[in-house]
């Protein structure tokens, strides 16, 4: 069953290298689930982080997803391009906001532990103000008091989520030391600006959704639903990323991008069945076949949740 319209989808890739097949995952998904729903679908380059951005990615990235037939339905948005708009929702915020003069060490050694994600939870060190002699070195946004701080969301594919932020990740970095606006400020910015609806994304940004919330809701603004697919990992258990030997999604002729894309499509758990063939025999194929199986497969998932 679709969702209800209007639908604006959002597939926000980092220009930290070319796609591969984990990332892919996360674009098909994102798409099927738009094209799916008679929704928009739009590309935004997260090249917040300008630090790790390799020049020219951002440009693959673009010109692979054409070549596997996934266009935008609008401009491209460029996050380097839209610090006044954090800056903007900062300054909205700013009665929650204030700056941290902890680094990493200190932080690891409080010994309270590490979130759902891995990182450090922030010990409230700075809460009530820096200590003499001390400078801010990056901005935080302080969480409710525990008791208070719980939230709750129904992920489309992974059901029924809970994160405590005080106990599971503290008071969250808005501005980092190096000056750099963080991934959960400008990515609720974006959203909200671009009026998406549905956020389709790999399960390792599954802990960042609680966080992203929050924000949404100091800042007034909406929370899009949200649907988190299965990372892809190598045969470590890592997840796969230019970091653990990811290999390029490499354009070449139809075929072969048909071949990429039924790889994600399996590993997404769709049931493609072209007559008499192994995959689908063109890109047009592939799409006719793959958007009615991700709404079947949503469908069923739905089902299992709810029974």
């Amino acid at each position: 069953m679709s969702l209800p319209s209007p639908y604006i989808g959002r597939f926000a890739p980092s220009p930290t290298g070319p796609l591969h097949a984990g990332s892919l995952v996360a674009a098909l998904a994102s798409y099927l689930d738009a094209r799916a729903n008679g929704g928009a679908w739009l590309i935004r380059i997260e090249d917040i982080d300008e630090g790790r951005a390799v020049p020219g990615a951002a440009e693959t990235i673009l010109a692979q997803l054409d070549w596997l037939g996934m266009q935008s339905d609008g401009g491209i948005v460029w996050q380097s391009r839209r610090k006044d708009l954090y800056q903007a929702a900062r300054e909205r915020i700013a009665d929650y906001v204030y700056g941290c003069g902890c680094n990493r060490r200190e932080i690891a050694d409080s010994r309270l532990g590490v979130g759902p994600d891995g990182a450090a939870i922030y010990p409230g060190t700075c809460r009530l103000g820096l200590a003499p002699g001390r400078e801010a070195r990056s901005l935080r946004l302080r969480v409710p008091e525990p008791g208070e701080d719980l939230i709750g969301f129904q992920d489309r594919f992974a059901g029924w989520q809970e994160q405590r932020l005080a106990l599971e990740s503290g008071d969250f970095v808005l501005k980092r030391a190096d000056g750099y606006w963080a991934y959960q400020l400008a990515v609720v910015v974006d959203d909200a600006e671009q009026g998406v609806t549905d956020v389709v994304r790999g399960a390792d940004l599954l802990d960042s959704t609680p966080r992203q919330i929050y924000l949404q809701r100091l800042l007034g603004v909406s929370t899009p639903r949200y649907l988190h697919v299965p990372v892809v990992r190598n045969a470590s258990g890592e997840k796969l990323s230019k970091q653990t030997g990811a290999l390029a999604v490499l354009p070449g002729n139809e075929e072969a991008a048909v071949a990429a894309l039924q790889q994600a499509a399996g590993f997404l758990g769709l049931r493609l069945a072209g007559p008499g063939a192994s995959r689908p025999a063109s890109l047009a194929a592939f799409w006719q076949e793959a958007v009615p199986a991700w709404a079947k497969l949503l469908a069923e998932r739905g089902a299992l949740l709810t029974g």
